[in-house]
């Protein structure tokens, strides 16, 4: 199994191609249990005109056609961005075995920043988690993307 650092530079590959589609640069990449890559996703509510077009949302739909499956056991998910509710609520129902992360989300993330909504009782699965992984890379690429919103 290759590291943590390589899969996230993966998922900032995602993001990367969500900055050429002028969109928030956030990507995610979901891996097998036997460390492929098995599903690929940037951010692309915008362009799709779709709300719940998020980089984790667009991972699991592409992991879970590959796959066959809309659990995905035994998966890990890969992400620049603190996940928000809606994609923590995916990521709980598609059986995500451990979730990693990049940089914080200080407005919307519910994994440490606003809440832990992983952690909570009432979910009938656990989800094992890693934050900051390449977090300075993650909140720099999002950090110019905003300057340069703002500049212009």
């Amino acid at each position: 199994m290759r590291s943590d650092e390589f899969y996230m530079y993966r998922a900032l590959d995602q993001a990367h191609l969500a900055l050429e589609a002028d969109e928030v640069p956030v990507g995610a990449v979901v891996v097998d249990a036997d460390g492929m890559i098995i599903g690929e996703g940037y951010n692309a509510p915008v362009s799709s005109l779709d709300p719940s077009g998020h980089a984790e949302i667009r991972a699991l739909r592409d992991a879970a056609s590959r796959s066959g499956n809309y659990r995905l056991d035994g998966c890990s998910l890969f992400v620049s961005l603190e996940p928000c509710l809606m994609c923590i609520g995916a990521i709980v129902h598609a059986r995500i075995a451990r979730l990693v992360y990049g940089a914080t989300e200080p407005k919307t993330g519910m994994v440490e920043s606003r809440a832990n909504l992983v952690a909570q009782p009432w979910h009938n699965h656990r989800v094992r988690v890693e934050g900051g992984v390449l977090a300075s890379r993650s909140s720099r690429l999002l950090r110019c993307f905003f300057d340069e919103r703002r500049a212009t």
